[in-house]
């Protein structure tokens, strides 16, 4: 289970305590920000770090020598897994369905997950909704649960899935 020490991450939740976390990117906004915040994923277990930001995006600072160091100072190999959607964008289905299988095979094998875009808003509401469907929730019901466990964050008032397309992908969502 998670550790209840404070989360210095404010946009991110947990869609499965101790199994699964999406939220925000956790490398901003500079390294003295940064390692705090991945230092305490490490803390609570997160050993899978699944990235659906584009390489170069938004100038955003590369977190995995942090992580690698963080990680190596507490003893613990986590994964880091970058799986690009493009921002207010979605993927292909067969790129979700990628998307899926490495989320679902991370989560199955007993590993805790931490998904996450750049804000933690429509690109991961996306894949979190997809994967509250591939476990058994119909679409308008993933919606529903992503609303109800961001409502304590800071972002938690917009909308999450955040475009109709992105919306329109977890309500068709099924398996390929």
């Amino acid at each position: 289970m998670p550790h209840h020490t404070h989360n210095p991450i404010p946009d991110s939740y947990w869609v499965e305590p101790g199994r699964l976390m999406a939220g925000e990117y956790p490398g901003l906004p500079d390294e003295a920000h940064a390692r705090p915040k991945l230092r305490w994923l490490l803390e609570n277990r997160v050993s899978f770090f699944l990235n659906l930001t584009e390489a170069g995006e938004a100038d955003l600072l590369s977190y995995a020598s942090w992580l690698e160091e963080e990680a190596a100072d507490l003893g613990v190999t986590p994964t880091h897994v970058r799986m690009p959607i493009a921002d207010m964008g979605v993927p292909t289905r067969e790129h979700m369905a990628a998307i899926q299988k490495a989320l679902e095979t991370a989560v199955d094998a007993g590993r805790t997950v931490y998904v996450h875009c750049y804000g933690g808003i429509g690109r991961t509401g996306t894949v979190v909704g997809c994967y509250l469907v591939s476990r058994g929730l119909n679409g308008a019901s993933a919606l529903e649960r992503i609303a109800v466990l961001r409502q304590h964050i800071p972002a938690g008032w917009r909308p999450s899935p955040e475009t109709a397309e992105q919306v329109a992908m977890v309500m068709g969502w099924k398996s390929l």
